[in-house]
């Protein structure tokens, strides 16, 4: 994507791929930043950042990076307001901002910022502008609290993404955009088939972990065989830690007992469960108990899966030994056993290293497919390389029609990514305008290739980590205008999570302690 800063557009960085991972602490982070202005995203850029530096620089090093990051626009329009001339070289702006973090944020003494920030320029050739970046810096250092509130006053986001959240959350646009400047709670998810939530929490008490139990409830209702509703209710917890920890910090980790997973994208997995629980009992109602037609065959997609957190959780809750596992839904008057016998679970990505990264995530889970064969269940994974737009199951990519297979389809859908900027700050310098409006279509493609696969009875939960009702609520507004067989299933108000829409729920990280913005809506596809 193009870059995204105050700078022009016309003064071009250097390339990316000349990203080189050596000089002092301060020049490594100014290269970062170049390179993510340069369209390479904070993930692939912060590994080799933190590997070449020694343990002791590793801490200051990503408080400098993220910290800019988060700040940019902010730092950026102070920046404007310094200089007595336009500073058009993006590597010396980035240079001052990175000295500005420094003393507005981080509270590095001001003889020790200034003077580091000044040779950094010099060690990125660009001696020339020692002058200016020791000018403002220490103007700044005068009276950093002056410069600090200036900083803090407003939003820290590019001016067209302001303007459109103003416009989708007028009631919650200050602590909104105020709220995505700041670092996210780290929440982990607790493996049900392996241990509780409550078992997990005393293991890091023992590791003197401090974490919360966060209980999330959700309400909606779900349609039935005699096409009326059900009310229904679901509890999901997680743990909400009280600092951040390095995954190998946690107990059993490696084994898969627990997984980092943003409370708020811990509703996906649950919710949809519940509704494909909902579709077997009804389509088992008018069944005989002693039919061979009660041990249905279930086939359930997971679309755009990687990295597989909502996948391995679907997993988790379908092979756990307690009421959310499909091998123990019942007919109401089935006393024995389960209606279900084989579970086909299909999961889709489009990138070869992302399903890599799917398949990584469920070995360390004992959730591959050779793990699920060995344990007391019948569950069949398979994991497909192909583009959701055009892909259709059993059946070429460029095939004319499909045909309905799916008794229940999660579709987590591609999106700007918008609800997430507090954990990626360098969304908010990636992303353009244009994106949504791309990202819209691509969904809505998606969105057409997907629904003619899934049955009648079936259920479609569309999620996205978007914070713009474009992608959201206004997607699924027009998917339903023109989609007569689908129907949106109504979120009660006993939901303590999000903010009710005309169709679905949309989540907001509006404070330190709450999860990202994610966008939650789930559809129930009716026979025609």
């Amino acid at each position: 994507m193009r870059q995204n800063s105050t700078a022009p557009r016309n003064n071009k960085l250097k390339p990316s791929s000349n990203l080189i991972m050596n000089g002092s602490v301060r020049v490594r982070v100014i290269r970062t930043l170049l390179a993510i202005q340069n369209g390479q995203s904070l993930s692939s850029v912060l590994d080799p950042l933190l590997n070449s530096l020694h343990d002791g620089d590793k801490g200051f090093a990503h408080a400098l990076l993220l910290t800019t990051l988060r700040q940019w626009h902010a730092l950026a329009r102070l920046l404007d307001t310094l200089a007595d001339n336009p500073i058009d070289e993006v590597e010396v702006r980035t240079t001052i901002q990175v000295g500005l973090v420094q003393l507005l944020y981080l509270e590095v003494a001001d003889h020790a910022a200034i003077h580091e920030t000044v040779e950094a320029a010099k060690e990125i050739e660009f001696a020339h502008s020692t002058g200016l970046v020791n000018a403002i810096l220490r103007k700044v250092a005068k009276n950093p609290s002056k410069f600090r509130k200036k900083c803090d006053k407003k939003h820290s986001l590019p001016n067209w993404l302001a303007y459109q959240l103003k416009q989708d959350w007028s009631e919650q646009y200050d602590e909104l955009t105020q709220g995505l400047r700041q670092p996210a709670p780290m929440f982990l998810r607790v493996n049900s088939a392996v241990t509780s939530v409550e078992d997990y929490q005393h293991a890091l008490d023992g590791a003197e972990i401090d974490a919360d139990i966060v209980e999330l409830t959700t309400g909606f209702n779900l349609a039935n065989s005699s096409e009326s509703t059900t009310a229904t209710m679901l509890s999901t917890k997680g743990l909400r830690l009280h600092q951040s920890t390095a995954v190998n910090a946690l107990p059993d980790f490696a084994l898969g007992t627990a997984s980092v997973q943003d409370m708020h994208a811990q509703l996906a997995a649950p919710i949809i469960n519940k509704a494909l629980m909902a579709k077997l009992i009804a389509e088992n109602a008018n069944t005989d108990s002693d039919s061979d037609e009660s041990n249905n065959e279930l086939h359930i997609l997971d679309a755009c899966a990687a990295p597989g957190g909502k996948l391995a959780h679907w997993l988790e809750l379908i092979s756990a030994n307690d009421e959310s596992s499909l091998f123990h839904v019942k007919q109401d008057n089935a006393e024995t056993s389960p209606v279900t016998a084989d579970i086909k679970v299909t999961a889709i990505d489009n990138e070869a290293p992302r399903i890599e990264r799917i398949r990584e995530n469920l070995q360390r889970l004992n959730l591959s497919q050779h793990d699920l064969q060995q344990a007391d269940n019948s569950i069949a994974l398979n994991i497909v390389c192909a583009d959701a737009t055009r892909w259709q199951h059993g059946k070429n990519k460029k095939a004319a029609t499909n045909e309905p297979v799916f008794d229940a389809i999660l579709l987590d859908s591609p999106c700007t990514a918008t609800g997430v900027i507090r954990r990626h700050p360098d969304i908010s310098i990636l992303r353009t305008e244009e994106d949504i409006e791309q990202t819209a279509l691509l969904q809505a493609d998606i969105l057409h290739n997907l629904w003619p696969q899934l049955k009648a009875g079936g259920y479609l939960l569309y999620v996205t980590c978007s914070i713009l009702k474009q992608e959201n609520v206004e997607q699924m507004q027009d998917f339903i205008t023109h989609h007569n067989d689908a129907v949106a299933i109504e979120f009660t108000e006993d939901c303590n999570w999000g903010i009710a829409q005309t169709i679905g729920r949309q989540c907001l990280p509006i404070d330190s302690t709450s999860g990202d913005g994610f966008y939650y809506a789930l559809l129930h596809k009716t026979a025609e």
